[in-house]
């Protein structure tokens, strides 16, 4: 089987990336989104992502106009019954994507192959929802997706060998390193860089340092882009809260239940950048600061 064809769902900020990059490779691209605001507002997020491209000199304005023409954004999921791979980039939520993918299974061609850019759940367990065990596999591309080049390709134990190869050889045809996964609980990444981050935290809980120090000693000491406290609140300290139980849940290990903390900072709202306040406050974005609130006061 050839890919010619790619059906992206979701629009968000994982979605947006994977339709840029795989109308970018040369795929004719149908990306679907639930509400006409959250299309438009994916699409200005890949008009600008290219746009930034174009600045640096790394894609022409016609390249650019020609990655724009292959994107056909709808609103219609039947739009996507044709598509020769189709990938599901939605919410983390295992209900939710069991859902899409058991309607996906009616509508889109038997021949086609499904995947799921889920970075933490079960595989196997959404693969249930359709009659194409076979033909469906896991692709986790990482944020923000135009600009990392790693893809994990994940394998059930009922996986086609052939489709698995096609995942890689998808992988490579976008401009990407993939690596191949089996299907556990994080996949390759998350499972090794979840227990370190939740380490941070803890030595934060315990007083080996602050905020800052905690940061600098991983980015100067070991030549990390950037400290652990830092990459939680990227990433939302939500997100990571929720890998953490994902990961608990699957084994049961000590190193990977969230913190006190962890919880805390969830509940309270504080998330990361996205709501201005997690392990540092964001109201100047470009010079945050370590949020007090939270730095260990023991005596």
């Amino acid at each position: 089987m050839e890919i010619r064809s790619v059906g992206v769902v979701g629009c968000g900020l994982m979605g947006s990336g994977i339709a840029q990059v795989a109308a970018t490779a040369g795929f004719p691209t149908v990306v679907r989104e639930v509400a006409q605001d959250l299309l438009d507002k994916g699409l200005a997020s890949i008009e600008r992502s290219l746009g930034k491209f174009v600045e640096k000199g790394e894609m022409s304005a016609e390249q650019k106009a020609q990655t724009l023409g292959r994107l056909n954004p709808t609103l219609k999921l039947d739009d996507l019954a044709d598509c020769d791979l189709v990938i599901e980039a939605i919410v983390e939520d295992l209900e939710r994507k069991k859902g899409l993918f058991a309607e996906l299974d009616r509508i889109v061609k038997a021949e086609a192959v499904f995947a799921s850019n889920t970075s933490s759940l079960c595989i196997t367990e959404i693969m249930t929802a359709t009659r194409r065990a076979p033909r469906f596999l896991g692709l986790h591309f990482f944020n923000p997706v135009p600009l990392m080049k790693l893809v994990e390709v994940v394998r059930t134990v009922v996986t086609d060998p052939e489709i698995v190869q096609l995942g890689l050889d998808f992988a490579h045809r976008t401009g990407k390193t993939p690596i191949l996964a089996s299907d556990r609980a994080g996949f390759i990444v998350n499972r090794l860089l979840v227990p370190y981050l939740l380490d941070a935290i803890r030595a934060l809980e315990e007083g080996f340092g602050s905020i800052g120090d905690i940061d600098k000693g991983m980015k100067l000491g070991c030549n990390h882009p950037m400290g652990p406290l830092t990459l939680m609140d990227f990433v939302g300290i939500d997100t990571t809260y929720y890998i953490a139980e994902i990961l608990f849940n699957e084994y049961r290990e000590k190193r990977f239940a969230p913190p006190p903390l962890l919880k805390r900072m969830v509940l309270a709202g504080m998330l990361g950048r996205k709501t201005g306040k997690g392990f540092y406050v964001y109201s100047d974005p470009k010079n945050p600061k370590a949020n007090e609130l939270l730095q260990w006061q023991g005596s």
